[in-house]
């Protein structure tokens, strides 16, 4: 379960995930928009996950499987929580740039306040740092993070990061309704962001089932003046929003496949579909793994989503 897809990104085009922690969720936050649930267990320690050389297997072992249609454009560490949580995460993007297609880390900022945590992304091509808000009490409110993080040193460690690294580094903002879309913050939030001159931020709004069922993506009028305001600062802005389609990598194995990707990311009901269509599976396998408790169906903006079930 280390690599899965290619899945279609809004951000990185195909995008080959790696999960390079293969276990329960494990986060220094609880955000309330989280695609793959609750944190049952927020830490800020970082640790061993892999042997470094037995996921660079892994993925390469994955990449073999995969058709030419679906070469991938990043290799891409999003994991079942944070990926800066790995201790090893700067040896295994050395490990994987011998194939020799870009690596990108999709980071919630979390530890970038650690030194080394810093020097690990440095090592990748590709950067995405979450930076939702500069108000301490609406990012509590967001992130319910681990008591031990001061939010202070990760506003620090974003500016220190931004001011060495050489690749693509880019900023995500999740718009909440009635978080973090008051227009004063937005304000607040777009200065911080210019300050570290992303080459573009990211706007998004929860597209899949969060982890607080009442949590709303803002509205498409607050969306466009956050545009408007961040666009002002003279910083690249791009909204991303919406489904990013059905083409998912696949290897011949459906149980597999289905497992592999729902434990970082809901499928929806046609991407399932396409994805059995594929492996020359039925829905069967689904059904199986559902009356397995594997997996589970949640019902989110009038759509069916599949998504890992851990507990």
């Amino acid at each position: 379960m280390i690599a899965f897809g290619p899945i279609s990104s809004r951000r990185l085009g195909k995008s080959l995930g790696v999960n390079n922690i293969v276990t329960d969720k494990i986060c220094p936050y609880s955000c309330v928009y989280c695609q793959i649930g609750n944190t049952p267990n927020k830490t800020t320690t970082r640790k061993q996950f892999n042997d470094p050389e037995k996921l660079a297997e892994e993925v390469e072992k994955h990449l073999k499987k995969l058709d030419k249609s679906h070469t991938p454009d990043y290799l891409t560490f999003v994991p079942n929580g944070e990926p800066t949580l790995d201790i090893n995460l700067g040896k295994e993007i050395r490990l994987l740039k011998k194939h020799g297609i870009p690596i990108a880390v999709i980071s919630n900022s979390s530890l970038i306040f650690d030194e080394h945590v810093r020097q690990d992304l440095m090592e990748a091509d590709w950067v995405s740092l979450k930076v939702d808000t500069v108000n301490e009490k609406i990012w509590k409110d967001i992130n319910h993070p681990d008591e031990k993080i001061v939010f202070k040193k990760i506003l620090e460690g974003l500016t220190k990061f931004a001011s060495l690294y050489e690749g693509k580094l880019h900023t995500e903002t999740m718009l909440a309704e009635g978080y973090n879309d008051a227009p004063q913050e937005l304000e607040k939030t777009a200065s911080f962001v210019s300050g570290l001159k992303p080459d573009i931020a990211f706007l998004s709004v929860p597209a899949r089932p969060p982890a607080i069922k009442e949590v709303k993506a803002v509205p498409e009028e607050k969306l466009t003046e956050a545009w408007e305001i961040f666009n002002s600062k003279g910083i690249k802005t791009e909204v991303i929003t919406g489904f990013e389609g059905t083409d998912t990598g696949f290897t011949g194995n459906a149980r597999e496949d289905i497992l592999n990707i729902t434990a970082v990311h809901p499928l929806r009901e046609d991407s399932i579909a396409e994805l059995l269509k594929k492996d020359k599976a039925d829905r069967s396998v689904l059904q199986s793994l559902l009356e397995k408790g594997l997996i589970k169906e949640i019902e989110y903006n009038g759509k069916t989503y599949y998504v890992r079930s851990y507990y």
